[in-house]
């Protein structure tokens, strides 16, 4: 299976693309290649290397965390399983339990047929690209895996997990005062959240009311079967509609696994990631917490995010598309916000990797520090009129070295100038071209956008 890993994780259709068996080989992958480079072991008991297992709401969740598990624990991991606990969840226990690896089974805002699993290296760090590279290259190998006291143990903590992870978010914005009392900061704000019925069902309400809100939960009753089905950060409909019937001042969505928070307004108008991480940013900055006065964005955010942050003296570094290669971005520049437009939000005073909750309550907590509403403080972040037309059946590799399709995107450009982009993206799990426009009037982004478009299925075609 060349190119397992895309841009987050493994990920397939459970049982079919990613079956038990695959996970059982990942498992006893990962343990020789993160168990190779953990070091030596930091007084764990008995000297055992552990990892700890996460998942969302799938059904397939159930077997293929067993699978992983075993493979795991086959390995001589002492495993830790979490059982149903937000992405970013994983990533903070990974980090405080010092454990020497996590995991999460998860297909973040996938339909629920499929599933995926993801790593996170000690200290709650996404694996960069060669590590990955490391375990795909040795999957399914033998060796000399140990026997008798040696394979590793199962043990499920459900409940003591999630409620430190609900501490550390409620922490960020609340923290307990030195007589024990938890401060109420979100009080008398009325929210809305959309859990998607998957990771965060129980983690993010709760969260949100210790911190003082009043919150109306919806699709918050996971069966196995219905996460994002016409719920979440994917699918807002119902959100934007209870929004407005409740009188609530804002909402959140989440999505699947809850590393994604996308918002509305009292009106019931979405504000977007890019408009979220200009919010915060600005508060931030404000605060002198925003590092170098930059925030670290991917070539998908909106030019008009990147036009008001100027003008605030705040300046933008692009990445590629996908959370990791924001965050090796922060690391290697030191800086402490980034994210992208579909609501991946990175904070790294707080987390390691995109968390949806954490998000949510900084956000709420903004609302009430600056005294205005999430309508007001998104108006200073207007987004360009914006066209995305997905092209497939197409050479994707192709589309940043052919000649015609590189004289059309310069010659858009150039009819664009300051005040539009254009953007060629080839999908990282599908052999399509994503072709993505701003401009002043949505009639020229679209006019822009179908013109690309044509000649990139013309050019491209397989």
């Amino acid at each position: 299976m060349p190119n397992m890993f895309g841009t987050d994780g493994v990920r397939g259709l459970a049982n079919r693309d990613l079956t038990a068996r695959l996970a059982l080989d990942l498992g006893d992958a990962a343990v020789r290649v993160l168990g190779d480079s953990a070091g030596t072991d930091d007084g764990h008991h008995e000297g055992r290397r552990r990892a700890l297992i996460g998942r969302d709401t799938r059904v397939s969740g159930d077997f293929l965390s067993s699978a992983l598990a075993a493979g795991m624990s086959a390995g001589g991991f002492d495993v830790i399983d979490a059982g149903i606990i937000p992405t970013p969840g994983v990533a903070y226990l990974t980090s405080v339990l010092n454990v020497d690896m996590g995991a999460v089974i998860s297909a973040s805002h996938n339909p629920m047929p499929d599933n995926g699993i993801k790593f996170f290296a000690r200290g709650g760090y996404k694996l960069p690209d060669a590590k990955e590279d490391e375990i795909e290259a040795v999957l399914g190998a033998d060796w000399p895996r140990p026997t008798g006291a040696g394979v590793g143990r199962v043990s499920r903590d459900m409940n003591s997990a999630t409620n430190m992870y609900i501490d550390h978010l409620v922490s960020s914005i609340a923290p307990i005062a030195p007589d024990k009392t938890q401060p109420k900061p979100l009080k008398g704000l009325k929210i809305v959240a959309d859990c998607a019925n998957g990771a965060t069902s129980v983690v993010a309400p709760e969260a949100l009311r210790r911190a003082g809100a009043e919150v109306l939960v919806i699709n918050a009753s996971p069966d196995g079967y219905n996460i994002n089905q016409k719920a979440g950060s994917t699918h807002p409909e119902q959100l934007q509609a209870m929004v407005k019937a409740t009188d609530a001042v804002m909402g959140v969505a989440f999505d699947g696994d809850a590393d994604r928070c996308l918002a509305v307004d009292e009106d019931g108008t979405m504000v977007n990631g890019d408009q979220v991480m200009g919010i915060l940013a600005r508060a931030k900055k404000r605060e002198g917490k925003l590092n170098h006065d930059t925030l670290v964005v991917t070539v998908m955010s909106n030019l008009g995010l990147k036009l008001a942050l100027r003008d605030m003296g705040i300046d933008t570094v692009e990445t590629a598309v996908g959370d990791r290669y924001v965050l090796e971005e922060m690391l290697r520049g030191d800086y402490s916000l980034g994210g992208e437009q579909s609501g991946h939000v990175i904070n790294r005073e707080f987390a390691t990797t995109g968390d949806g909750t954490l998000t949510a309550l900084t956000l709420c907590m903004e609302v009430v520090k600056s005294g205005k509403s999430l309508k007001e403080l998104a108006a200073d972040f207007p987004q360009l009129p914006q066209s995305l037309i997905n092209v497939p059946d197409v050479d994707k590799k192709a589309a940043a070295t052919n000649a015609k399709v590189q004289a059309a995107v310069e010659r858009e450009e150039k009819m664009l100038g300051a005040t539009g982009r254009v953007l060629l993206r080839a999908s990282g799990t599908e052999p399509l071209v994503r072709v993505m426009t701003e401009a002043e009037t949505q009639s020229q982004a679209d006019e822009v956008c179908e013109r690309l478009a044509a000649v990139v299925a013309q050019e491209l075609a397989l």
